[in-house]
């Protein structure tokens, strides 16, 4: 039925290596679904809530993906906007809830849906050099790795708030004493 469903002989697979593939991507890629919410809680937002929407988000966007486009890729939360949300709006503005902050990324959400539905989603990312595109992926890397470490105590900071001030030291580099 599977191999039918998914045309996985045209494609020169079989259902015990698409299995095994899945239990590998989940199991390389489910530190999410604890990860995710230990950096939302940055933020303010409730641990319980935001772990099932990490889980619901991450089983939908897969269903999906393999259902709607028929392709084998999982797909999950992005790590990077999260640590944004609760690291660097955070520092921007103390009035603004973690309500507004979900609301700005569902109102980005509909843009970029707008954006591509006419076809300038994709014009505006081939107008982006190769070598941008690989900067940003690192250095959201880095940022989530700076994060972590601070979080886990293996390195530390003089003042409270690392996230405050990181946020601060990207928006104004030079107000960062050195």
């Amino acid at each position: 039925m599977l191999e039918r469903l998914f045309g996985l002989r045209e494609l020169g697979a079989n259902v015990r290596t698409e299995v095994l593939g899945g239990f590998t991507t989940f199991a390389t890629m489910a530190y999410i679904i604890v990860l995710n919410p230990a950096i939302l809680s940055a933020a303010g937002i409730p641990t319980g809530p935001s772990t099932v929407a990490t889980i619901l988000t991450a089983a939908f966007g897969t269903i999906l993906m393999a259902f709607v486009a028929n392709k084998p890729y999982a797909v999950a939360p992005y790590m990077g906007e999260n640590a944004f949300i609760a690291f660097g709006l955070s520092a921007l503005a103390v009035t603004v809830t973690w309500q507004m902050r979900l609301g700005t990324v569902f109102v980005a959400g509909a843009i970029f849906f707008l954006l591509t539905v006419f076809g300038a989603r994709k014009w505006l990312a081939a107008s982006i050099s190769t070598s941008l595109k690989h900067s940003f992926a690192v250095g959201i890397g880095l940022f989530l790795a700076l994060i972590g470490l601070y979080e886990t105590g293996i390195i530390s900071s003089g003042v409270d708030g690392i996230g405050t001030e990181l946020a601060h030291a990207v928006l104004n580099p030079a107000r960062v004493p050195l």
